[in-house]
């Protein structure tokens, strides 16, 4: 069987380091999941989420130089889109949201950005003046 790109397999995990795990395909092939490559969320630790002798399904994304790149996030299928009514996934509970983009034009959106930008630095320079006593005063 040759690893092509796009194709799902099972490997078994034969090492960890700090920036992945190394994954023996089958004919003794070893690849690479990096940590970036292991869960959709943010991975501090590959030893969290993955341990020697795992068995897990991975996703060739790249075979360059007789490495092989591999991924286990993307070998998992999701839906292409949520479904109404469905409840949030555990790792959305009570994360911050996004603020929703508003279609503003370019300008409108510079006016916008330099009056936020005016706000915070006369709020910066107002605490500063508070810390330093007022600007011009005589020190005796």
């Amino acid at each position: 069987m040759s690893i092509e790109v796009g194709t799902k397999l099972q490997g078994k995990v034969t090492g960890i380091t700090n920036f992945g795990a190394f994954v023996e395909l089958s004919e003794g092939v070893t690849g690479l999941v990096h940590i970036s490559e292991i869960a959709d969320n943010f991975v501090k630790s590959v030893s969290d989420h993955l341990k020697v002798d795992d068995v897990v399904t991975v996703k060739v994304i790249e075979v360059k130089d007789g490495k092989i790149g591999l991924s286990i996030r993307k070998a998992v299928d999701k839906p292409s889109q949520p479904q109404r009514g469905a409840q949030k996934g555990p790792q959305q509970r009570g994360a911050r949201s996004k603020p929703k983009k508003l279609n503003l034009s370019f300008e409108d959106q510079m006016v916008k950005f330099l009056k936020d930008s005016e706000e915070r630095m006369s709020s910066l320079n107002q605490k500063k003046n508070d810390r330093r006593g007022r600007k011009g005063a005589k020190r005796s």
